[in-house]
């Protein structure tokens, strides 16, 4: 009996060291380690994961204390490792979700390009991953655009904090949920009067003309100006967006690029393009839902950030010739 007591002592007395060492003694991690944890993954399993990446000392410990300690369940998600920690507050963490999200910055008249590169910046999968979701799954704004061919125009620019865990197409989505707010606190809705593909269209080629908000209802009144006359927009932007999508745009325009045979070349084909070549901010798309009344049929830029209007060719002719003169003078 004196033995069964002694082998019993001796037992949870190693037990507690054990238990000790393994839950509540600190663990370096070393340096940032990452640690992705997918829905679906046993205690074993996040245990396993958590011991190889060198934040706890034993994934049987981390099991046995989740053993006693169900409730609230582990969280899924990517998680940063960073400062000493024992086995009990990286469980605690687990449970409480204190998941690790990357920041994507969305600034105004990025395209779906530009926003892909962004999501493969932020460390959050490969930029083509997005732009597949972003060119097929237009079933997210189908009632909104239903003839869009992407949803180009409809991924809202803004701060966004995502997760390894989300897909591309909950980042999308994320996205387009964010432009219907944006654009019902403006009207611009389904039920509207207005016509929302026509109106994104318009905005984005406004947002890439001008990074002046004041100018944008201005540059707004040409556009809308040239579509009433039936005159060519002549924007340069939807140049560089037609040779965007057939992958051919090298950096900069050229007199040739104008004639690029593209449905995207306003410089060719009168009227709208067949869909937005940006995604436009708010000031953008209340511009071109309220254009300025002015007599402009031309603007070009003054060579200091803002641009020079006219309602004359002659007109226009000197502020190009003034630009020049500007730009020989830097």
């Amino acid at each position: 009996m004196r033995k069964l007591v002694l082998f019993t002592f001796t037992f949870l007395l190693a037990l507690a060291a054990w238990l000790g060492w393994a839950l509540w003694l600190p663990v370096t991690p070393g340096g940032q380690k990452f640690v992705l944890l997918r829905s679906g993954y046993s205690t074993r399993h996040i245990a396993r994961e958590l011991k190889s990446a060198g934040v706890i000392r034993s994934a049987d410990a981390f099991v046995l204390w989740h053993a006693f300690h169900r409730h609230p369940s582990l969280k899924a998600g990517e998680y940063l490792f960073e400062r000493d920690a024992t086995a009990i507050d990286v469980h605690t963490r687990l449970a409480r979700g204190d998941v690790y999200v990357h920041t994507v910055v969305i600034p105004e008249g990025f395209n779906m390009f530009d926003i892909a590169k962004a999501i493969e910046d932020a460390g959050l999968g490969p930029a083509q991953d997005f732009l597949k979701v972003a060119i097929t799954d237009t079933a997210l704004i189908s009632e909104l655009a239903p003839h869009a061919t992407s949803l180009e125009g409809y991924l809202f620019p803004n701060t966004y904090n995502f997760t390894r865990t989300q897909s591309m197409r909950d980042m999308a989505a994320e996205m387009v949920k964010e432009f219907r707010l944006r654009a019902a606190e403006l009207g611009l809705t389904q039920t509207s009067s207005t016509d929302v593909p026509r109106t994104v269209a318009l905005a984005s080629i406004i947002e890439k003309e001008t990074a002046v908000p004041d100018e944008r209802p201005e540059v707004a009144s040409v556009y809308a100006n040239r579509l009433k006359s039936g005159i060519p927009l002549q924007a340069d932007p939807s140049v560089i967006y037609a040779e965007l999508l057939q992958g051919t745009y090298g950096g900069a325009l050229h007199h040739a690029d104008m004639q690029f045979d593209s449905p995207y070349n306003t410089y060719r084909h009168a009227g709208l393009p067949p869909g937005p070549i940006a995604n436009p901010g708010k000031s953008s798309l209340q511009a071109a839902l309220h254009p300025a009344q002015t007599g402009y049929y031309y603007f070009v830029s003054d060579g200091n950030g803002h641009h020079r209007f006219a309602a004359t060719l002659e007109e226009h002719n000197r502020n190009v010739a003034a630009l020049r003169r500007v730009m020989s003078q830097k």
